[in-house]
C-alpha cells in the first residue's frame, strides 16, 4: 500500500474526510457508498461496487428474487433448470 502524504484527523463522531483529490482519483462522488473492511491490520475504504452473488463479477448484473447475478451465473442456471 503507498502511502498518499495526506493525513486526516479522526472526529469526535469517527468521522474522517477524504480528501477531493483521492474522491476525484477513484470517483467517488457525494452520497456515494463505500466499503468498509478490515485486510489483515488495516482499515480499507473502498467505492462500493455491487456482484455476483455466485461468481463476485460486477459487471452485466442483473436482479433475481433481491439478489444481483452477472449474465454468466443466470445463464448456467438457465441450462440447470432445462435439464
Amino acid at each position: 500500500m503507498k502511502s498518499t502524504g495526506i493525513i486526516r484527523r479522526v472526529d469526535e463522531l469517527g468521522r474522517v474526510v477524504i480528501p477531493i483529490e483521492l474522491r476525484n482519483k477513484f470517483g467517488i462522488a457525494e452520497k456515494d457508498p463505500i466499503e468498509i473492511y478490515v485486510e489483515g491490520s488495516n482499515i480499507v475504504l473502498k467505492k462500493y461496487e455491487p456482484n455476483c452473488v455466485f461468481c463476485g463479477n460486477s459487471k452485466n448484473l442483473v436482479e433475481y428474487k433481491g439478489k444481483l447475478i452477472c449474465d454468466k451465473c443466470s445463464t448456467k442456471i438457465s441450462e440447470l433448470k432445462a435439464e
